[in-house]
């Protein structure tokens, strides 16, 4: 059964607090086929993370490097932090017909639009208000005032550029939210550019089968009028 379609970039946006890495871990949880983007950062690891799993950790004369070898897709400064991902790997997920999950900002988001404007999806999470998402932030206990204080400030400017998604998803309750973002992804994986081939397959009488969501191809021919 062959993989024959081209994969599809899923990028989900958010402030900080606003739930989307909670968001983003159901959504591969139950679609094990959706691989995530592990980005490059210069800022330090937090308690609990491991080099290439959450992020690849790099300095920042590493990461210059890095962008002047041109080996991003997209980077951005985000909280004083450079964060990047790899130009390669995207390449190479999307010429094998691998989905990818990115959880970057907007800045990120809009440099991969532009270099891949027909394989981006941008999903953008909105916290219900601000007061909640201060809430959110101050619960989670792990920043110190002043850094929780800039994020909120960060917030505003991320919250403003809601307008460039193609979603927007309001994280009230979180079930209803994943439920949402879930039927965007399969939404997406069902567009008919996407599905061309196995439309065309049907049609030469080959099988088709949906696995994950995505549909597969094999070389069998199926049985006229089942």
């Amino acid at each position: 059964m062959s993989n024959n379609h081209r994969g599809l970039l899923l990028v989900v946006s958010s402030p900080s607090g606003a739930g989307k890495t909670t968001l983003c871990q159901r959504l591969r949880a139950e679609f094990p086929q959706l691989g995530f983007s592990v980005s490059y950062t210069t800022r330090a690891p937090r308690p609990g993370e491991t080099h290439g799993v959450e992020y690849f950790f790099v300095d920042r004369e590493t990461f210059t490097e890095m962008v002047a070898r041109d080996e991003f897709a997209e980077y951005a400064l985000v909280h004083t932090n450079n964060y990047g991902t790899s130009a390669p790997l995207v390449r190479e997920a999307l010429a094998a017909g691998n989905d990818l999950l990115f959880d970057i900002d907007f800045q990120g988001g809009r440099q991969l639009r532009a270099k891949f404007p027909h394989d981006v999806v941008l999903v953008f999470i909105l916290p219900p208000s601000l007061g909640e998402l201060e809430r959110r932030l101050r619960a989670r206990n792990t920043d110190a005032p002043e850094v929780i204080e800039r994020r909120l400030r960060v917030a505003r400017e991320e919250l403003s550029h809601y307008g460039e998604y193609d979603y927007v998803i309001v994280n009230d309750d979180l079930d209803r939210a994943y439920d949402v973002l879930r039927a965007i992804y399969l939404s997406e994986l069902h567009r008919t550019r996407r599905q061309r081939e196995a439309a065309e397959a049907v049609l030469s009488g080959q099988q088709v089968l949906e696995i994950g969501g995505r549909l597969r191809i094999g070389g069998g021919r199926g049985k006229e009028g089942e």
